[in-house]
């Protein structure tokens, strides 16, 4: 395509509606779906792949006609499962700023297996519009042509259960406080105290309200903090065929990285100096180590608090 978006799209994670329109006006092309390709090399320009160096954009276009970014995100130090593909970051980014539905999506390369099920969590999976910019001969077709039998959240949860990108609203019950574990002491940097602390555990509370985990009933957030005291938080989000999961950590670094913060651009550290993750006490499945983990090599000396809430059937 010889098309070239009219407006520069650096560092932007989320185009509003108005300024797509605007944009596929002045691009020339007739409906904001055609813009979608023509910002893939701007989303590829984004991408973190330290480890591959392969590059991957994907661009969504919501219900709501707003555009979606998405990139693969890679950590040095860690396995490759925790990865972050396109699809997954367009999907948690879509989610966070309260998308309903994804119509359609561009994409540099073809969506591997992991993010053809990760996509099956929106309710109408089968005809979601999938292009891939690398195709000899480009064009949008339902993702139900690129997984034909698939298998998802009709196979496990009730036709009404909440899917992804739909409200949710988890019942946490009560803070256990003989639940919390504290990973150092105050926080540092000279940005310390109740304030903050307050701050991420409340963002990270508000992210495993709003996660999507029917399956192991383990509703979970993850909220960060970088040297400037900007809160950055993440829900985890599931997927029927469970290891495409998508854990708090990597989603909160999703959104560390779509707005712009935590010294998380290319050739830097991401600049998190403080952390905290909130799970139920006595879910099957528990994010505390996987954290832990993930943050002595993305963040080494950042603080983590680990925040347990007590189901009110618990009591």
């Amino acid at each position: 395509m010889e098309e070239k978006p009219a407006r520069s799209t650096v560092g932007k994670f989320v185009i509003e509606a108005e300024e797509a329109q605007a944009m596929a006006k002045e691009s020339g092309v007739a409906a904001v779906r055609e813009l979608l390709p023509l910002l893939v090399p701007a989303a590829q320009r984004l991408a973190r792949p330290p480890i591959s160096n392969y590059r991957v954009g994907a661009v969504g276009l919501g219900a709501s006609g707003r555009i979606f970014l998405g990139v693969n995100l890679e950590f040095p130090g860690l396995p490759l499962h925790h990865s972050v593909h396109a699809e997954q970051f367009l999907m948690a980014n879509a989610n966070a700023h309260g998308e309903t539905g994804i119509r359609c999506v561009a994409v540099s390369s073809v969506p591997c297996g992991h993010c053809r099920q990760f996509l099956q969590e929106i309710r109408g999976a089968a005809e979601i519009q999938i292009l891939v910019t690398s195709d000899e001969d480009p064009a949008f077709r339902p993702l139900a042509s690129l997984l034909p039998h698939p298998f998802g959240p009709p196979d496990l949860l009730h036709k009404d259960a909440p899917l992804l990108l739909e409200p949710h609203d988890n019942e946490l019950g009560a803070l256990d406080a003989t639940g919390v574990a504290v990973g150092g002491g105050g926080l540092c940097n000279g940005i310390g105290g109740g304030g903050l602390d307050r701050r991420l555990r409340e963002a990270a509370e508000g992210a495993a309200r709003s996660s999507h985990a029917p399956y192991s009933g383990c509703a979970a957030g993850f909220a960060v903090a970088d040297g400037g005291g900007r809160v950055y938080s993440g829900s985890y989000v599931e997927s029927a065929a469970y290891n495409p999961s998508l854990g708090p950590a990597q989603a909160a670094m999703v959104a560390c990285l779509a707005a712009g913060g935590g010294g998380g651009r290319e050739g830097g550290g991401w600049g998190i100096v403080a952390a905290a993750l909130v799970e139920k006490e006595t879910a099957a499945v528990s994010h505390e180590g996987t954290a832990r983990i993930f943050l002595e090599a993305v963040a080494p000396g950042a603080h983590l608090k680990v925040y347990r809430f007590r189901p009110s059937t618990a009591v």
